[in-house]
C-alpha cells in the first residue's frame, strides 16, 4: 500500500529539520569526535563536582572536590 501525501510530507519536514539542527562544522576525523566527547565528559564532570560543592557541608568533602575541580581545569587547558 503507498503512503499519504500528508506522511511524506512529515517526512520530509523531519528529515529538514534534522539536517538544519545538526552542527555545520562537525568533526572531521573519528579522532576529533572523541577529542570532543572527551572534553564535552569533562566539562559535564566539572559542572558536577561544582554543583557538589555548593551544596557541601564536610570539610573533607569539600577539600575532596575542589581537588576534582583543579584536576579537571588541569585536563580541559
Amino acid at each position: 500500500m503507498a503512503r499519504g501525501w500528508e506522511s511524506k510530507s512529515v517526512e520530509a519536514q523531519q528529515e529538514d529539520r534534522q539536517r538544519r539542527d545538526a552542527p555545520a562544522g562537525g568533526p572531521s576525523t573519528p579522532e576529533e569526535a572523541a577529542g570532543q566527547a572527551r572534553r564535552r565528559t569533562l566539562e559535564l564532570a566539572r559542572a558536577r563536582a561544582a554543583a557538589d560543592l555548593a551544596v557541601a557541608r564536610s570539610p573533607a568533602h569539600r577539600a575532596m572536590l575542589e581537588a576534582a575541580l583543579k584536576a579537571l581545569d588541569e585536563q580541559l587547558k
